[in-house]
């Protein structure tokens, strides 16, 4: 693969992080040097939330996709995986773009867990009251 040309997309979401190269091919997925279906263990849900920018432009089986995720969990790297995959897909043509941008799949989900502070439990959550 190091000799093909490919379309590049980074995203992130939590703390995960993904880098997405698009190559002309036959509509394979592999992240970090595993098949899609073997790194999620199966999970056609998060496959599926993987493959959807692709399924919305009808691209499917139309290119080879390598994705390399970091940090976080599962949920997070799917969703930077998608997003990567998306920004890949819009920097090939306007039309996609356009498309993607309308279904949303190119907006940053900027939610990240609330620090925690000091004296409480948690973020939010504080010691039980006690009247005497």
């Amino acid at each position: 693969m190091a000799d093909q040309t490919y379309t590049y997309g980074i995203g992130r979401r939590k703390s995960s992080s993904a880098t997405a190269r698009l190559y002309k091919g036959k509509g394979g997925i592999k992240i970090n040097g595993k098949d899609a279906k073997d790194y999620f263990c199966g999970n056609a849900e998060l496959v599926a939330r993987l493959t959807d920018p692709i399924a919305l432009v009808g691209k499917q089986g139309e290119y080879d996709i390598t994705i390399l995720a970091k940090g976080g969990g599962t949920t997070g790297q799917v969703d930077a995986a998608r997003l990567a995959i998306s920004k890949a897909l819009a920097s090939i043509s306007d039309d996609m773009k356009l498309t993607l941008a309308k279904a949303g799949y190119l907006r940053r989900d900027s939610r990240m867990v609330e620090r925690k502070k000091y004296g409480l439990r948690g973020a939010r959550k504080r010691e039980q009251f006690s009247k005497r």
